[in-house]
């Protein structure tokens, strides 16, 4: 485990324990963290970082009980940042699907996140020459999370 790793964990662990000076020592470093790793996944949108952060924060705020401290933390402060990406993707889609094709949104996404879409678009595309008793479970479960 790297220092900054270790620094990070002790200091939530502490937090966790009561201690609020480590615990606020741990939100400063923390969103630090997140920042650098948001924006390296949303291009130009410095405002919208910001946002994410501040969700991922209280995500990782109101989540701290459901820390294994067994694991590497930042792999779980990622999982949830990650799941506020994707919330925060999915509301722009819908809020700009109304006005712009999804092909003009490309530019928000980094590379990574381009070639995901690409590669969302093709699945999409192949689900379509399924028949239905097939495709169905597989958008319900796998895509739609029911």
């Amino acid at each position: 485990m790297d220092s900054r790793e270790t620094r990070l964990r002790e200091l939530l662990l502490q937090g966790l324990g009561g201690d609020a000076v480590a615990y606020h020592a741990f939100l400063k470093e923390i969103s630090a963290h997140l920042r650098g790793f948001l924006r390296k996944r949303v291009n130009n949108l410095p405002d919208d970082v910001e946002d994410l952060v501040q969700e991922a924060l209280l995500a990782v705020h109101n989540q701290r009980h459901t820390y294994d401290s067994a694991q590497p933390l930042t792999a779980w402060v990622h999982a949830i940042a990650k799941y506020k990406l994707v919330d925060w993707l999915r509301r722009r889609a819908n809020r700009e699907h109304l006005n712009h094709p999804w092909d003009d949104e490309m530019d928000v996404l980094s590379s990574a996140e381009t070639d995901a879409t690409e590669a969302k678009r093709d699945v999409h595309k192949l689900l379509l020459q399924l028949p239905d008793r097939q495709r169905l479970p597989i958008v319900y479960v796998k895509l739609e999370g029911m």
